[in-house]
């Protein structure tokens, strides 16, 4: 039977997880290290982000007349040029989906190898791309049918959307029941997208150390995962809110930091947007974050605990930094 622990806290894992970093990077400061730990974390996070957008609609006016225009000039565009438009979207959608295939690999790889660094403070890459290729691969697959499941559920509904929009905007004015479909909707959209959420997030901060541990694959630590959420559900349902406080005082923190270099804030912020080097100058932040969940899994018991190996560590040596 899974344990269920008297005492489990989201605040005393916080401690450990900044001694990590200090330990890991700053005790003491080796760049080789720094950049071969950033390397692995930019792997590991390597596709995430988001996107956003907004729907401006005037309800009259000159500039809605022109936007009703150039909407109608560029549908009769599209009707008017389909052969060449067709095969271009076909080309253009098979290549970004071989793409963000290409990513979420990498990035199912990349999750072993962060661990692997962070369990043990030690900077390889070679060595946790091999030793974990079938958990990798197992990762890969997992999130890829979770990712196709999420795209047939939400793909009609998207395209339900398409149609009080256009009506509205045919209309030029807002009609009560194409917004009440619109709202309803969303709602579903937001139910679906915090649930794919809670999926990824559990996924990636507990069923991965439980892979990483037991060396099994991914649906069969999801199986063991869920026998232990299943005695703690309350615990975990605070985790998932103590994180939403969490990486919010994060973002501000880092938005602080930004602000108060001045000068330096603007070069800050182009350099983090840089592939790689804005992973590297975020290290501490992603190990701290990679850490804390370690450490919050530790408190379920030792058959949870990643850094058991950490116990007689090994010191490499420079020409072994990177392998």
């Amino acid at each position: 039977m899974m344990p269920r622990p008297t005492n489990v806290s989201v605040i005393d894992p916080i401690s450990p997880a900044i001694e990590r970093v200090k330990n890991m990077l700053f005790r003491p400061f080796d760049l080789a290290k720094w950049m071969t730990i950033g390397f692995c974390a930019w792997l590991a996070t390597l596709g995430e982000g988001g996107y956003g957008g907004n729907f401006n609609f005037p309800s009259s006016g000159h500039s809605g007349k022109s936007l009703h225009q150039e909407i109608e000039q560029a549908k009769a565009f599209v009707m008017n040029n389909l052969n060449w438009i067709i095969p271009l979207t076909v080309v253009l959608i098979t290549f970004c989906f071989v793409l963000g295939l290409v990513f979420l690999w990498l990035n199912s790889r990349g999750q072993f190898m962060f661990l692997h660094c962070v369990a043990l403070n030690v900077a390889e890459v070679h060595v946790p791309w091999n030793k974990f290729k079938t958990q990798g691969n197992s990762l890969f697959w997992f999130r890829f049918v979770v990712h196709m499941i999420g795209t047939v559920l939400t793909l009609p509904l998207l395209i339900m959307c398409c149609f009080p929009i256009y009506r509205m905007f045919s209309a030029r004015k807002f009609i009560a029941g194409d917004i009440q479909e619109l709202v309803c909707l969303f709602i579903v959209l937001m139910v679906l997208g915090c649930i794919a959420l809670v999926i990824v997030t559990l996924t990636t901060e507990f069923v991965v150390p439980i892979m990483f541990l037991r060396g099994n694959k991914c649906v069969a630590a999801w199986r063991e995962f869920l026998s232990l959420i299943s005695l703690n559900i309350g615990r975990f349902v605070l985790y998932l809110l103590f994180q939403v406080f969490l990486q919010i005082a994060i973002g501000i923190t880092v938005l602080l930091i930004l602000v108060f270099t001045c000068c330096l804030c603007f070069v800050g912020c182009c350099l983090l947007i840089i592939p790689y080097i804005g992973t590297v100058m975020c290290l501490p932040i992603l190990v701290f974050d990679r850490s804390y969940s370690l450490y919050y899994l530790q408190q379920y018991g030792s058959d949870f605990d990643v850094f058991k190996p950490a116990a007689s560590p090994v010191v490499a040596s420079p020409a072994q930094v990177i392998r």
